[in-house]
């Protein structure tokens, strides 16, 4: 089945001016990376390309059409240029008060596509800029990429179009835990984290959030007993999941840190190669922190490391306790962002083994 982009104009291709017109050549400038993405997009994907733009009165004497088609017509030849052509290019010229049922949000433009069974609307993307382009998005049935979220622009729009989006789901269910874990390495850093175990939910929190990871991790275990079996088994489940959403880890960087926090000196060297190992250089001289025994901080990385096959080396130095195991767990968040990283534009495996 056909995928489309449905791309805005103004804000996505070019930027757009306080005025909201690009009524003259002077306030015309393309958004970052446009040119360069695009034609990927165009030249690597399969996604037909429709342009769906609102522009408030086009024609009237607010917003007259001989100071709209020099321009816009010098944007398509411009993109042209780069490689990048349009399919078809739709454009309302109602005001919002119209209500008209062709203007974005509302879905008369594209109904064609919509009621066309050739097309898969469900694989399709709005590309736009604000939160009308998220609705319109919703309302025909595709899913969105708006760049004035946190983390889009159009390097990672042509990252996910091409490579797709890293997500995953575990569960793992024993007699002595149940275990829900979904991982999405592509987010921004959204948690959504209990375990029972209120510091350990800190650290968990803090690998989503500095690994710009959106991390879900429901955890229901045997705490009446001890708090092992929650420790091991959320360390084995994050693990798989991770390993998951990896994939085949083409055009990944592999390898990733070091980082202070306050009175200590955190590092954590991580290679997703494979051979999961674990070289564990940290002391902790308190019997516990928060709820979370001192001596499960190495069984879990130990239990992360074998489930996501991926080679850990963790030191630490310093004096507070909560910050050298906050910093283990900050450099690991960090260390996770940059290995996970991905190039499309050297996609391929970064080995010369020809297999991870």
């Amino acid at each position: 089945m056909k995928r489309i982009l449905f791309i805005d104009r103004d804000g996505t291709l070019i930027e757009e001016p306080a005025d909201e017109q690009i009524d003259a050549f002077e306030k015309l400038k393309f958004v970052s990376g446009v040119f360069r993405n695009l034609h990927f997009i165009r030249e690597h994907t399969d996604f037909e390309l429709v342009m769906v733009s609102n522009q408030d009165g086009l024609g009237t004497d607010a917003f007259p059409e001989d100071t709209f088609w020099p321009v816009h017509n010098f944007i398509l030849q411009t993109l042209r240029g780069e490689g990048i052509t349009f399919d078809e290019i739709l454009i309302d010229r109602h005001f919002p008060h119209d209500n008209a049922p062709t203007r974005k949000p509302n879905t008369g433009l594209v109904e064609k596509y919509m009621n066309n069974p050739d097309y898969d609307m469900a694989a399709s993307y709005v590309i736009g800029d604000r939160e009308t382009d998220r609705q319109f998005a919703r309302n025909i049935g595709c899913r969105s990429l708006i760049l004035a979220d946190e983390g889009v622009n159009w390097d990672k729009i042509a990252e996910l179009l091409f490579a797709g989006e890293r997500t995953a789901e575990v569960k793992r269910t024993t007699k002595e835990t149940d275990i829900y874990v979904k991982v999405a390495l592509d987010g921004t850093g959204r948690c959504d984290i209990a375990t029972g175990l209120g510091f350990f939910d800190h650290m968990l929190e803090q690998i989503g959030r500095h690994g710009s990871i959106d991390l879900t991790i429901r955890t229901r275990g045997d705490l009446h007993v001890d708090e092992h079996h929650t420790i091991e088994d959320t360390a084995l489940a994050l693990g798989e999941c991770i390993l998951k959403a990896l994939g085949d880890k083409r055009g990944i960087e592999r390898y990733g840190y070091a980082l202070p926090m306050d009175d200590c000196l955190c590092s954590v060297a991580l290679d997703f190669g494979g051979r999961p190992w674990l070289v564990w250089n940290a002391e902790f001289h308190r019997e516990k922190i928060g709820e979370m025994p001192t001596e499960m901080f190495l069984h879990f990385f130990k239990s992360l490391s074998d489930a996501a096959r991926m080679n850990l080396n963790i030191r630490a130095e310093g004096h507070n306790e909560h910050h050298k195991i906050e910093g283990i767990f900050k450099a690991l968040a960090r260390s996770l962002r940059m290995a996970v990283r991905r190039d499309i534009y050297h996609y391929e495996l970064p080995s010369t083994k020809g297999m991870l």
